[in-house]
């Protein structure tokens, strides 16, 4: 069944690079939607998860750079020389656009030792709530990155149970309007052929599936927390004696990044070093909140009565549109964490200038004072390198409170 292209802020990304870069690497987890859009610029495609073309292609490797630009291979971690294939096409002058390589699984070795400098990569993350047209973004992050305190305005009807059901809903456009149980089944499956068959495309060997399931549910619930491999390690266990090993889930926590399932949220290091005993663990995050609830055995209706758990992903939401947002405007996205915890802020979104608009996510519709506190304490540290602090609810009124912290529900905020 045919289904209508839905447009994606890395459209302009890609169509942006391709216009000066001969090789992009677009890169993510399996079912994001990279097919599609690249399908939509090649000229030549070489579908590489195919058994046939691939043999084909692997006694003729050749063939993988010769056609009309560009020229896309799709799934190129299946043949990996294909990397190297292109690689040397752009050192021996391809043009600008030639090459189009989508990938559900990253390869370091290939990409540090073969493609550094010639292949460009770029990330493709589910669908944002903007993306997903669930409302129409009043407040822009690049506007807040400007510095200018923008006015803050808008208004959105989304309630704490519209954000429920986003969460579980999905942002893999292919997922996107199936019902509760039919979708319940196809997060199953995505979570089961990690476990059964990603795992093993990669050459790497799961001894005992229920555990790396069972990590993978620990780790869920552990989403935008910086709770130690070793606390997720124990959670694994169930409270029985025997838990895996570090062996066992170290390759684990790797090969899941290699798949893009498992994406940590690294913590801030200041620019310009103004704020000492900065602490630095990552904040988990899977791909999708939906994978995570999933995990969870959370539905709509079970979120709504765990406030621990919807707020936790509520904030992976937020989480997933900003690092979308950012990564259009060559942004990074951190979180903040000092050395004891006295200060911990969700997300900080740093210019490559080492500014800042620091961004705060908030379950409730209207933050308390005692809220807004680790904003003021690093508006107090930055000064002018603070460009804005922003607390993101499910309320519905966007607005700038009297000591210029904008309040933003998660629905009005966009690129």
């Amino acid at each position: 069944m045919n289904r209508e292209y839905v447009s994606r802020i890395v459209d302009a990304e890609l169509d942006e690079l391709l216009a000066g870069l001969p090789a992009i690497a677009l890169e993510g987890t399996k079912a994001v939607g990279k097919t599609a859009t690249a399908l939509r610029r090649a000229r030549t495609v070489h579908r590489l998860d195919d058994q046939a073309e691939r043999a084909i292609l692997e006694a003729a490797p050749e063939r993988l750079v010769v056609g009309d630009g560009p020229i896309l291979l799709d799934e190129w971690q299946r043949v990996p020389d294909s990397w190297e294939l292109v690689r040397r096409a752009v050192d021996d002058g391809a043009e600008p656009g030639r090459f189009l390589l989508t990938g559900s699984a990253s390869n370091t070795d290939t990409r540090t030792h073969s493609g550094a400098g010639r292949i460009v990569t770029l990330r493709m993350r589910p669908l944002s709530l903007p993306e997903r047209g669930v409302a129409e973004p009043t407040v822009s992050l690049r506007r807040l990155l400007s510095g200018l305190g923008d006015p803050v305005e808008g208004r959105t009807g989304l309630k704490l149970a519209d954000y429920a059901n986003e969460i579980v809903a999905s942002g893999f456009p292919g997922l996107r309007n199936l019902p509760g149980r039919p979708l319940r089944a196809q997060l199953d499956g995505y979570i089961h052929r990690i476990v059964d068959r990603d795992f093993a495309e990669l050459g790497k060997v799961v001894r005992r599936p229920a555990m790396l399931h069972a990590w993978l549910a620990a780790y869920a619930a552990a989403t935008a927390t910086t709770a130690s491999y070793e606390t997720i390690r124990d959670a694994a266990s169930g409270g029985h004696a025997e838990k895996p090993s570090k062996s066992t889930t170290i390759p684990y926590r790797d090969t899941l990044q290699q798949l893009w399932i498992v994406d940590p949220l690294p913590a801030w290091v200041p620019h310009h070093n103004q704020i000492a005993r900065m602490s630095s663990p990552v904040k988990h995050h899977l791909a999708d909140p939906a994978l995570a609830a999933r995990l969870c055995g959370s539905d709509e209706t079970a979120l709504l009565g765990d406030a621990r758990l919807i707020g936790a992903l509520f904030e992976s939401l937020v989480t997933l549109n900003v690092r979308v947002f950012a990564q259009a405007l060559e942004a990074n996205v951190a979180h903040l964490r000092t050395w004891r915890g006295e200060h911990e802020i969700d997300l900080i979104v740093e210019r490559g200038d080492g500014k800042v608009v620091a961004i705060e996510v908030k379950l409730g519709k209207e933050p308390s004072d005692g809220e807004l506190k680790h904003l003021k304490w690093l508006r107090e540290q930055l000064g002018e390198n603070l460009l804005d602090a922003v607390v993101v609810t499910t309320g519905q009124e966007a607005y700038r409170r009297r000591d210029g912290i904008a309040v933003v529900p998660a629905a009005l905020l966009g690129p």
